[in-house]
């Protein structure tokens, strides 16, 4: 029996590869708690102690106690919907304050635990900032697009016409708008000078702009530890997926095909993935007619789900071998 123990944080309704991971970490004989943050805090108790010189921390959940302070490493997958089912009990004035300190202690837990993590969640909170990202890449040696992030239409007309070209519009965080109970996911957009005067309201509420770059390929490259996975999708052969292939990533799950990157590229990307000491990055990269590849995105709990399967599950197989210290991983 193995003396490891995996924390994976995550949620009720979260996907398979979520699953699989557990299973390959299970199968080695090692312990996984997996924690559904939706349940937290109606069917869930988080408890931390520090008495005597020693610290205690105590999960309980469904009939069970697990104590934290002795696991291994920690998987922060997803914490969606923390506090689910509190706004049917609290009243508005008291219910964002008690979401918020549900997410301080369960933050604060996670930061403050002495091992090994995919990710910090200090770590997420930096890759917040896609400003950062792409100052990180192009000092990877990683071209981007040319780039203009504003709340000022007139500067946003100056960008638009010096880059004499279609320029695309997409917000820093995902985001959603909900409009009589269902969800409308906001995807990257192509804008052009006439929508210019559509965009007063822009200095409300700051946007990424860049320049529409033509596309040969697009590339989800999905890094764990130190092993690459790299795969690409041709985006243009369905025109509403043209300018974001999430808005057909259903039609396209199994058209994606295994993509070898040039040796330069890696290098560069392993080097971003040192400068945060990242151990998991969904990496979203183009590639032009001419062969250049341009970085756009790494999201450090992007999902991967869909590769996974294409791969056989080589991905969820090495994320938990990468959890167990079975494969090489950066900060250890």
């Amino acid at each position: 029996m193995s003396n490891k123990k995996i924390l994976v944080i995550t949620h009720s309704a979260d996907n398979a590869a979520t699953d699989q991971v557990i299973r390959f970490i299970t199968e080695t004989g090692a312990t996984a708690v997996r924690f559904d943050v939706d349940r937290y805090p109606l069917d869930t108790r988080l408890t931390t102690i520090y008495q005597s010189g020693q610290w205690l921390l105590l999960l309980e959940m469904a009939g069970e106690k697990h104590r934290l302070d002795n696991v291994t490493a920690v998987w922060y997958r997803r914490s969606y919907h923390i506090g689910k089912g509190l706004e049917t009990l609290l009243e508005k004035t008291y219910l964002s304050t008690s979401i918020g300190e549900l997410r301080r202690t369960l933050f604060g837990m996670l930061e403050g635990l002495p091992c090994f993590q995919i990710e910090r969640y200090s770590t997420y909170r930096r890759l917040d900032s896609k400003e950062e990202q792409l100052r990180i890449a192009v000092a990877c040696g990683l071209q981007i697009p040319a780039t203009c992030i504003t709340n000022s239409p007139a500067q946003l007309k100056t960008f638009m016409e010096e880059t004499k070209g279609p320029v695309i519009a997409k917000m820093q965080s995902a985001f959603a708008i909900y409009r009589e109970g269902e969800e409308h996911v906001v995807f990257t957009n192509e804008i052009t000078t006439e929508h210019l005067e559509q965009l007063e309201q822009l200095q409300y509420c700051p946007m990424v702009f860049q320049e529409k770059l033509e596309k040969s390929l697009e590339l989800r490259v999905t890094i764990v530890g130190k092993k690459i996975f790299s795969f690409a999708i041709d985006s243009q052969k369905i025109p509403a997926s043209r300018v974001d292939w999430r808005k057909e990533g259903a039609a396209l799950a199994e058209d994606w095909q295994s993509h070898p990157l040039p040796s330069a590229i890696e290098r560069s990307l392993l080097a971003l993935m040192d400068m945060y000491g990242l151990n998991y990055g969904a990496i979203d990269l183009i590639l032009t007619p001419e062969g250049k590849y341009y970085f756009l995105e790494v999201n450090a709990a992007g999902e991967f789900f869909w590769l996974d399967k294409l791969s056989d599950h080589a991905i969820s197989r090495h994320l938990a071998a990468v959890l167990l210290g079975q494969e090489a991983r950066r900060g250890v």
